[in-house]
């Protein structure tokens, strides 16, 4: 026998919980599913990670940070408890351990949740399972040698859980530099396979780089800004949150000894080869320096402000790597990214784009009215998943889902 819930939300993340939060301001009944507890996401990254953004960006609706250090930076489980005690605030069921497997379509409407405590019978879902759920790993990884251990990201804790010898980072993007910073830090040889991220400061003047940021509409860029939809892969801005903040470029990682090359080519005779291109790399972030700087010097003379000093990025002098004897890596760390895996488990023709993004409008389905999406990343805009832009695409979908039930939005 199905159990019937008219709404369920899926996930108790930042998404999860904000569509919760806005759902019962609106006096909509529903029940929250989440396969593991609030936060669980971020309780799987590395023992180290902390935010990028200062705490005062947390920004949630109902939950916004109040501590007494809004200029730091929250480290995962503090993360992770601001979240559960959110959770435990909210009037609606959270049912924590409860995986939903499988989402279908019913002949007669609505949708079946199948979930390892049985079926569920609902008329409105909104899935919140995360910007992305499934690490990213591009073709070359497939001509690696079987012997050579291979880390992705998420199975990455600290230094000291890595097998010995030199580690390969490949990324570029936020966690690639922080991780292979940490190592380099902890005595270990980092080689890092670069891509392209764009850089910048973590303050210019006397401002953080994301309170800038803020006031400029760089976060609310939309997909139809970016040059492509693809574009959406794009690494953030090179940053760190660690020991309470910093700059983190290639630049400063070639400083600490971390031997850089480009992108992954491939591995063939014993050897693997890194592209030529660590230039390029390193000049297409300089221009998304510049790109992001715009945003900034822009907000400056609009709102007559003296602007900060943000001079030409320095010449890069490191040597490229090009060649690696297998014999000399320990292991690769993999930190290029993930992707959306919302087709592996909700059973919905055409549901996702080329990409694996949901096609939606203003988040819902196009596929299955009545289906939603919070915390996809760049869903409504740049700051969908974010925790300070989350809030508002809950809003939304809150809004609309009222509406449908006959309820004041």
């Amino acid at each position: 026998m199905s159990e019937e819930i008219d709404v369920v939300v899926i996930g108790a993340g930042q998404a999860g919980l904000a569509t919760s939060h806005e759902l019962e301001q609106r006096g909509v009944d529903h029940v929250v599913l989440e396969a593991s507890v609030p936060g669980s996401s971020w309780l799987g990254r590395w023992d180290s990670f902390t935010l990028v953004g200062q705490n005062h960006t947390v920004r949630l609706p109902g939950a916004p940070y109040v501590g007494d250090d809004p200029q730091g930076f929250m480290g995962r489980a503090e993360i992770a408890a601001h979240l559960d005690a959110w959770a435990g605030r909210l009037r609606a069921p959270v049912r924590l351990g409860c995986p939903v497997r499988r989402l279908r379509t019913r002949d007669t409407g609505g949708f079946v949740l199948e979930t390892d405590d049985g079926a569920i019978v609902s008329r409105v879902v909104v899935v919140s399972t995360g910007a992305y759920q499934r690490p990213h790993r591009p073709p070359a990884f497939a001509t690696l040698p079987g012997g050579l251990p291979v880390v992705d990201l998420n199975g990455y804790r600290n230094p000291g859980g890595l097998p010995d010898g030199p580690v390969m980072v490949v990324g570029s993007g936020q966690s690639a530099c922080q991780v292979a910073e940490e190592l380099v830090l902890a005595g270990r040889d980092v080689v890092m396979a670069c891509g392209r991220a764009p850089w910048f400061p973590r303050r210019a003047g006397d401002r953080d780089v994301f309170e800038w940021l803020l006031d400029t509409p760089f976060f609310d860029q939309r997909v139809e800004d970016l040059p492509t939809p693809a574009a959406r892969f794009g690494a953030n801005p090179q940053l760190s949150g660690a020991a309470g903040g910093h700059d983190l470029s290639y630049r400063t990682l070639a400083a600490l000894g971390v031997r850089l090359g480009g992108h992954l080519l491939g591995a063939d005779d014993g050897v693997v080869r890194l592209a030529p291109d660590l230039e390029a790399s390193v000049a297409a972030g300089d221009d998304g320096y510049r790109l992001i700087r715009g945003f900034v010097l822009d907000l400056c003379s609009r709102e007559g402000i003296d602007p900060p000093e943000l001079p030409d990025p320095a010449p890069f002098a490191a040597t490229p790597l090009e060649t690696v004897p297998v014999r000399e890596l320990g292991c690769v760390l993999v930190a290029a990214g993930f992707r959306p895996d919302y087709a592996s488990w909700v059973q919905v023709p055409d549901l996702v784009d080329g990409l694996g993004f949901p096609v939606h409008v203003d988040g819902e389905s196009v596929a299955a009215p009545d289906l939603h999406f919070v915390g996809v990343h760049f869903l409504r805009r740049r700051s969908s998943a974010l925790l300070f832009g989350v809030g508002a695409d809950a809003s939304a979908t809150a809004s609309r889902i009222a509406t449908r039930l006959g309820l004041p939005a």
